[in-house]
């Protein structure tokens, strides 16, 4: 088998050297020579894959490494009769713990007691469900908006966006479509800023057009809301500066690059094309894997501000958001390759289950919240189950 994989999906040459003659190329680059004689092609969302790619080429079968799909046009190849998948779920975890990061970070800044707030959760799949779980661990209340799940569970939990309006934080969990009842491009913009409040607050880690970056940046320069968490960005990799500099946080599209998260997309995929041709999966991921790794809170911290200082050893989102700002003065192009670079040349980190956070025996309320977030707990060193 010959098989066409981005160099830059993890750990491509261990998960799949035993497959056969792998080519690697580079994801924004690919060119329709490059495929035409391979029986499958690994990408990541960055690679178009259509008919300009594909047409005339033995690929029998495509996967993406990640979660959206809006980079494949999938119904040319359901007429080739291309097999395709994706890594749906696998970073689900890591945007949850992403959004717990930022929404702490923000509210320590702004002296928010999150347990006050409320939360809107727009689009309650795979990973709106954990940041609904994250959401209540930190004791906030959560309205959930997702009309396509509501009319096919019945289930009334899952509002319309006209629900979700009154929340004071507001969080978009989408996939990018254009068509159907309820699209998603631009379904943030100056119509819907306008019926918003100078109190409220948004975030966006699904993908860069549900929000129009234009209409955005007028509202927060009008201060018709309090602010914004933007990881995606219109028109990746070249991202509006401007912008940049009125959001509360920005990162660069990597919401979802914990290391769970990377070896579960790389996985699935490996997996699907391993059944696909009907070949063995050889690859061992449990060496990927750190050993537990022991924190405790910032001393003299309590409550809240504990709880920020334990996530941020875990995952320091203020590292993510400075990468991204120091790329403010470089030229339009050299900013975009430098975007580029640092998502491929991003150092993941793990997720919250593989910290053990040591506590006294007066912090239960703090150990609760962070076992419902994932951690390990160890209160005077008896360590409590993870809810």
């Amino acid at each position: 088998m010959i098989l066409a994989v981005d160099e830059r999906v993890p750990y491509w040459k261990d998960a799949f050297a035993h497959l056969g003659e792998i080519r690697p190329f580079t994801g924004r680059k690919l060119a329709s020579d490059q495929v035409r004689d391979v029986d499958a092609l690994v990408v990541r969302s960055i690679t178009p894959v259509n008919a300009s790619l594909l047409e005339g080429s033995s690929v029998r079968f495509v996967g993406t490494a990640s979660v959206g799909m809006d980079n494949l046009d999938q119904d040319y190849l359901k007429s080739r009769g291309i097999h395709f998948t994706n890594a749906a779920g696998s970073n689900a975890n890591a945007v949850a713990q992403y959004f717990t990061a930022a929404l702490l970070v923000v509210a320590d800044r702004r002296g928010w007691d999150l347990r006050r707030k409320t939360v809107g959760i727009v689009g309650v799949g795979r990973i709106g469900s954990l940041v609904e779980k994250n959401a209540r661990a930190l004791g906030m209340e959560v309205l959930l908006c997702d009309p396509p799940l509501r009319e096919s569970t019945g289930n009334a939990r899952y509002g319309y966006l006209s629900d979700a309006l009154n929340a004071e934080i507001l969080t978009f969990h989408v996939p990018l479509t254009t068509a159907g009842p309820y699209p998603t491009r631009h379904m943030v913009d100056r119509q819907l800023l306008g019926q918003l409040t100078p109190h409220q607050f948004l975030m966006n880690t699904s993908r860069g057009p549900v929000f129009n970056g234009p209409d955005l940046e007028t509202g927060l320069r009008q201060g018709k809301i309090a602010g914004a968490i933007l990881d995606v960005w219109e028109g990746e990799p070249r991202i509006d500066v401007p912008l940049l500099d009125l959001v509360d946080l920005g990162t660069s599209h990597i919401a979802g690059f914990s290391l769970d998260g990377k070896v579960r997309g790389t996985e699935m995929v490996l997996q699907e094309l391993c059944t696909f041709f009907g070949l063995a999966n050889r690859w061992e991921t449990r060496a990927l894997y750190p050993e537990p790794v022991r924190i405790c809170p910032q001393k003299g911290t309590t409550g809240q501000q504990a709880l920020l200082s334990v996530v941020l050893q875990a995952y320091d989102i203020l590292r993510d958001d400075a990468n991204l700002r120091a790329l403010r003065y470089l030229p339009q192009q050299e900013a975009a390759s430098a975007f580029d670079r640092l998502r491929d040349e991003y150092a993941f980190h793990p997720e919250f289950h593989h910290f053990v956070v040591e506590l006294g025996a007066a912090d239960r309320d703090l150990a609760a919240c962070l076992s419902r977030l994932g951690f390990e707990v160890s209160i005077s060193g008896s360590p409590i189950p993870r809810n």
